[in-house]
């Protein structure tokens, strides 16, 4: 690693410092997040597994929550044993690629996250302004094509990122003042010119996030038309109620992105609030989308229950 006036010339490695501030209590915090871990990892597990073996439930609606599911378990395997290791070990040191490998997936699964977010807002727009064509339109050929389109988008858009940060050469510090390797955080480590980098960010996160909520709202906006039309209250609160989970995950996922987004960029809160805001804004969704979804589906609620009754029968029998 070369250095010259306190910059560093193509650095091979970097340090994630973690929460600047909370240093000393990072050790403590590690145990709220690998719960929530825990809960994801499980929880996405869980619905994967039914979604899979349950053939009523082999429906466009749950084989986008499949996607979610799969993108969440990415999120957390990309995220927490580092950040993890990082609290308890002080296994702060990473190899530049790495970090800019841990960066493209952590983006890139936000993306599809966020692709997949709208086809579950298509989706239910079909189902309840054109249910005849429901059928016909999200047909399986229609489905793997979404799924690889919104997996393609997030893939071509946030592969650049990487590729423009790693054509910088001049570091004024290896440094990073977060938990994990992101897009601003290495950014500003940089003593070149990063207007390119800045605005190319700019960029992928109003393509993908900015263009997914607009579409989002709007099929929101047709559908809220739809159902307050409906002549019979039953009919119009069994409408809403497919909604409502969509709705939880979409206001969480939405809110805590941007927030996290503009913070970064053009707010002054205070380092470790941020980095706490972004940790949680990248784990706490999926923890709670399993248990969103699995509140509002009977066949989730009933398997879970039969687990839970064989786990005591189980129990009761070895205690015999």
């Amino acid at each position: 690693m070369g250095s010259s006036n306190m910059s560093y010339l193509n650095p091979q490695t970097v340090t994630l410092i973690g929460i600047p501030g909370l240093e000393h209590v990072q050790f403590w915090i590690g145990f709220p997040f690998l719960s929530v871990c825990l809960v994801a990892l499980l929880g996405n597990i869980f619905l994967l597994i039914i979604i899979t073996t349950e053939r009523s439930l082999h429906q466009p609606m749950y084989i986008f929550l499949a996607v979610l599911a799969a993108t969440d378990l990415g999120l957390c395997v990309a995220i927490a044993p580092k950040m993890l290791a990082i609290f308890w070990f002080g296994a702060s040191s990473m190899a530049f690629d790495a970090c800019l490998t841990q960066l493209f997936f952590i983006h890139a699964l936000q993306g599809v996250e966020s692709g997949t977010l709208l086809a579950m807002a298509f989706d239910r727009y079909i189902a309840i302004c054109d249910p005849l064509r429901h059928t016909s339109i999200l047909t399986p050929f229609f489905l793997v094509w979404v799924v690889l389109m919104v997996a393609c988008r997030a893939t071509v858009l946030v592969g650049v990122l990487p590729i423009l940060l790693k054509r910088l050469q001049l570091f004024h510090s290896v440094v990073i003042v977060h938990s994990y390797c992101e897009h601003m955080a290495v950014v500003k480590l940089a003593a070149e010119d990063v207007h390119i980098n800045k605005s190319y960010g700019l960029f992928v996160a109003f393509a993908i996030l900015g263009f997914d909520m607009i579409f989002i709202f709007i099929s929101y906006i047709l559908i809220f038309h739809a159902v307050f039309r409906l002549p019979q209250k039953e009919a119009r609160l069994k409408a809403f109620n497919t909604c409502i989970a969509h709705i939880v995950v979409f206001l969480e996922f939405y809110i805590l992105a941007f927030f996290s987004f503009f913070s970064h960029r053009f707010g002054h809160i205070s380092p470790y609030a941020h980095i706490l805001l972004s940790t949680i804004y990248l784990l706490v969704p999926p923890a709670l989308n399993p248990i969103v979804y699995g509140m509002k589906t009977k066949v989730f609620r009933k398997r879970f229950a039969q687990i839970l009754i064989l786990k005591t029968d189980v129990q009761q029998q070895s205690n015999k």
